[in-house]
């Protein structure tokens, strides 16, 4: 079948501005040249082989480009439109309004200055019907939706993809627009948890995803869907995904910096990227010094670390409260330039399999990166996986070749101090965490807002100016876990985490103390390390001395008053008896070092003086 375009076929749309349905509709067909996106439609030049115009396609055609009935260089039939003049320049742009897909692409653009022995083009004289296209004689002629088949037919999936689809930027997703694919990298993966709820149980799992441009979105499979792609989606490889929704992302759970989160359902299309003709970037990290970590304690934030493995635990079972099941947990410390060292907690498919790569190869010290890490309390600083953290062994990026150059060379002959520890220690390099923050007690009292979002670190230099006598001062603990236990029917004590019978147990201090400063007072809570320091005995101790000298109890806890101490606090609220309460919170205590609140002092004059 022939396939023809009008000639000066411009110039009759220029002659006539409009054209409705009442006129006679003259043939108009033009080649599609430089066809581009632009929001939901779709923009092109419009050529008879002599003239050009810029136009636009009405928006009903873009589901024809997207299944590939229509291509640049294809060729249209114009049945409506309206000739519009661009007010600051002047220039003529053609709106489309009605057509139809004459052939869907061509192998050349179409132009008078073509010869015909190279295109197979006759051009016959302007008083003929118009330029026909045939095929050269030795040629098979073929219409262009058999070329496109056949092109089809040869491809890879992933190719036969990305040829009838376009390719869509994440940046440029949101929850309103229809089709669309996306070429991405599956950078973070989580593993495939089970939940309950009123309307039953069911499997759910995160991934987070990455494209050329370096955005990121995070997407959730559940139940036909996550049993359906888990196994699908690997770590690092490259993916077209189609057919997901895209809704306003949680604030409070999102993981990564975008305004809206996806979902992928069981008629999702998910297809891996065979070829790599763009580069996708790898994993994007935002590493964290471990000296710095002391400010995300207990936050929401999670954190990315680089560190050198200095120690590996071997695989330890923890039974959950929760639904009394066993999972298991490796304990591995590693450290960084800064001098310190922080225990980071793998659990589950992490402990039993990268955990154990890890312990067997921890003499050679590797370097690590983690993804994805929640900070807490425990021993002061801490760190542990959630179910989207990843691991990577000696990863190819600059700031783990730095490590590993700088632990080769100083860092392995180096001291080494634990970054909680030095949040409560005596020393300069440890008490100097002390004198970041600094602020006086009404800072905290007078601002009822802090800690509403997440809580908040301070300094404070005080005096424990009054410990109630009569408060329950401690509680009972396992001596292997430190979790409080109750008295077993008949004899010993009944440990819920260990599951276990024990025949003694230990007493930890929990309690509460009013401190003091020049602006105001207020009531803190203390846990054990801190309340040990702050009385100057064990709980054990200190109960004895109460079963046996009344006396002497009451003078044990005065002489811990008007002593003063430098407080690391965090401050959050808590819900009490519907009201919000603040909850100030000792979590390190350090002695005063005389020398170092003087050079701390003259520094704050002296910056009084240069403002």
């Amino acid at each position: 079948m022939e396939k023809s375009i009008t000639p000066d076929a411009i110039s009759t749309i220029i002659a006539n501005p409009s054209l409705d349905s009442s006129s006679e509709i003259p043939e108009l067909v033009v080649q599609v040249v430089d066809l581009k996106p632009v929001g939901n439609r779709f923009t092109f030049v419009a050529s008879d082989g002599k003239m050009k115009l810029k136009a636009t396609l009405p928006s009903n055609m873009s589901s024809e480009i997207n299944l590939g009935n229509l291509q640049n260089l294809g060729l249209i039939r114009i049945l409506g439109y309206t000739l519009n003049v661009i007010p600051k320049t002047l220039e003529k742009c053609l709106i489309v309004t009605k057509c139809e897909v004459v052939a869907s692409v061509l192998e050349m653009e179409i132009g008078s200055e073509v010869k015909k022995e190279e295109t197979g083009i006759i051009l016959k004289p302007k008083q003929e019907t118009g330029i026909i296209l045939k095929p050269k004689q030795e040629m098979v002629a073929k219409s262009a939706a058999q070329i496109v088949h056949e092109q089809h037919e040869n491809m890879a999936p992933s190719a036969r993809m990305a040829m009838s689809r376009r390719v869509f930027p994440l940046v440029s997703l949101n929850p309103y627009q229809g089709n669309w694919t996306i070429k991405v990298r599956l950078t973070s993966k989580g593993n495939l948890r089970t939940y309950k709820n009123a309307r039953g149980e069911g499997h759910v799992f995160n991934v987070e995803l990455t494209d050329q441009d370096g955005t990121q979105i995070q997407a959730t499979m559940f139940n036909e869907a996550a049993n359906k792609f888990y196994n699908k989606f690997e770590l690092g490889k490259v993916y077209y995904i189609s057919k997901g929704t895209l809704k306003v992302a949680n604030k409070q759970y999102k993981t990564v910096q975008n305004d809206y989160e996806m979902t992928l359902n069981e008629n999702s299309e998910v297809e891996e990227v065979s070829e790599e003709g763009t580069f996708i970037p790898q994993t994007v990290y935002n590493f964290v010094k471990i000296d710095e970590l002391g400010t995300f304690v207990n936050g929401k934030q999670l954190v990315d670390v680089v560190g050198v493995v200095q120690n590996v635990s071997p695989t330890l079972s923890v039974r959950r409260k929760i639904n009394n099941e066993t999972i298991p947990k490796r304990d591995i410390t590693i450290a960084d330039d800064s001098m310190k060292t922080v225990v980071v907690s793998l659990w589950n498919d992490l402990a039993t399999n990268i955990g154990q790569e890890l312990l067997d190869m921890a003499e050679s010290s590797p370097v690590i990166a983690i993804k994805s890490l929640k900070v807490g309390d425990f021993q002061g600083v801490s760190l542990s996986s959630v179910s989207k953290s990843t691991v990577v062994i000696n990863p190819d990026v600059p700031e783990a070749k730095k490590l590993k150059s700088w632990y080769s060379s100083e860092g392995k002959s180096s001291s080494m101090t634990s970054v909680g520890s030095g949040l409560n220690t005596s020393s300069k390099s440890g008490a100097r965490s002390f004198y970041s923050d600094r602020v006086y007690l009404s800072h905290i009292t007078s601002n009822p807002s802090l800690g509403e979002e997440k809580p908040e670190f301070f300094s404070i230099k005080a005096y424990i100016s009054f410990i109630k006598p009569d408060q329950t001062m401690w509680y009972r603990a396992c001596k292997q876990c430190n979790k409080k236990v109750t008295e077993a029917v008949g004899s010993g004590y009944w440990c819920e985490g260990c599951q276990k019978n024990e025949d003694e147990c230990s007493l930890r201090y929990i309690m509460v103390v009013k401190i003091s400063d020049p602006s105001g007072e207020t009531w803190v809570s203390a846990f054990n390390e801190q309340a040990e320091k702050i009385i100057g005995c064990s709980a054990d101790e200190l109960d004895r001395i109460r079963t046996q000298d009344e006396s002497q109890f009451q003078l044990k806890l005065k002489e811990a008053i008007w002593v003063p101490h430098l407080f690391r606090v965090s401050v959050q609220q808590n819900e009490y008896m519907n009201e919000k309460r603040q909850r100030i919170t000792i979590r390190s205590e350090a002695p005063v070092d005389f020398a170092m609140e003087s050079k701390f002092l003259l520094e704050e004059m002296s910056k009084l003086q240069v403002s």
